[in-house]
């Protein structure tokens, strides 16, 4: 791009460029950093509400640097894609160098508000979360599988400094839970991408090349495997969550999170289900505008936050307390 197409492209961005360039409707991704505090039952707490917003809003600020210079680098395999060539950076309406200097000031703030106001292990967290979004820009997600490994690997980061920015501890299921699940989901946006641009093995090698090589080694069979194993994975991983109590103690009854099973089973067969129909664009765009999985979400929230808070819900006993009182009455 010469001079003249960045001076050109800089004058024509409009602020709306730049908000669809940080894509913040993809911060939602990032309230995985409630999973520790909700966990361990300082969610809803005062004193911890102001860390955990920093720590969510770092995490966001640290994603749209990553999307800033991911454009940046893909810019030209974007332009050939049916809905990316519409990104602020492929179609030129934001320069190279505008993107460029926009992530770098985001990656800045991203550092410092750990810094200044969270504790120095969420630093060190939010750090390897840059280098690893920054891996992946320039080469690993060209690595089959590894790119969803990493992207995985990125959630229990997320987790992690929920967890260390309140000061609880982190249990090691939950964090399995976390990557499984990621795991599905990464592998379901692969889905959906392919199912996108033509289910068909020759149809995908003669689209997909054009703007993502690695989907060529993701074929629609190998994709359905992998959904279905990782989607076992994610199912058998929840259920050692709740009923695991050699770990680290919970301060609620965990195991009572068992009963949210079918919503668990539902909600993953349904995201299985709309990516490989192909209709949304990955995970996001499923939770967003999918209404039976955006209702499944709510009530499973629900659910388990009268878990995790029964005793406020229903007293000392909690929930035991009530199915023994209503055995008592009924007899």
């Amino acid at each position: 791009m010469t001079t003249a197409d960045m001076t050109a492209s800089r004058s024509s961005a409009t602020l709306g460029d730049y908000i669809n360039l940080l894509r913040p409707h993809q911060w939602v991704k990032n309230v995985v950093v409630l999973a520790g505090p909700a966990a361990g039952m300082k969610l809803v707490e005062v004193s911890s509400l102001p860390a955990v917003g920093l720590t969510f809003l770092a995490f966001s600020l640290a994603a749209s640097a990553a999307y800033a210079f991911n454009d940046c680098i893909d810019r030209d395999a974007d332009a050939k894609h049916p809905t990316k060539r519409h990104r602020p950076v492929a179609s030129g309406r934001i320069s190279i160098v505008g993107a460029i200097g926009l992530g770098s000031i985001l990656t800045i703030a991203a550092i410092a508000i750990p810094i200044v106001w969270l504790p120095k292990g969420v630093v060190f967290v939010i750090l390897s979360y840059i280098v690893l979004t920054g891996l992946y820009t320039v080469a690993l997600k060209r690595q089959v599988i590894l790119d969803v490994i990493v992207i995985a690997t990125g959630f229990i980061l997320r987790a992690l400094a929920g967890a260390l920015a309140v000061g609880v501890p982190t249990s090691e299921w939950m964090m399995a839970c976390v990557f499984t699940l990621c795991l599905f989901m990464g592998f379901g946006k692969r889905r959906s991408e392919i199912a996108m641009i033509g289910g068909e093995a020759g149809e995908v090698e003669s689209s997909v090349g054009e703007h993502r090589r690695t989907l060529l080694r993701y074929t629609p069979d190998l994709l359905n495997h992998l959904l279905t194993v990782s989607a076992g994975i994610a199912v058998i991983t929840f259920l050692l969550y709740t009923l695991d109590k050699q770990g680290h103690p919970s301060p609620f009854h965990k195991e009572h999170l068992f009963y949210t099973l079918p919503l668990v089973v539902y909600g993953i067969f349904r995201f299985a289900m709309l990516t490989e129909l192909g209709v949304y664009t990955g995970p996001t765009e499923i939770v967003l505008k999918d209404r039976a999985m955006l209702w499944t979400i709510i009530l499973w929230t629900a659910c388990a936050m009268v878990v995790v808070y029964q005793t406020t819900f229903f007293g000392p006993g909690g929930l035991e307390g009530v199915l023994h009182l209503s055995g008592v009455s009924g007899g």
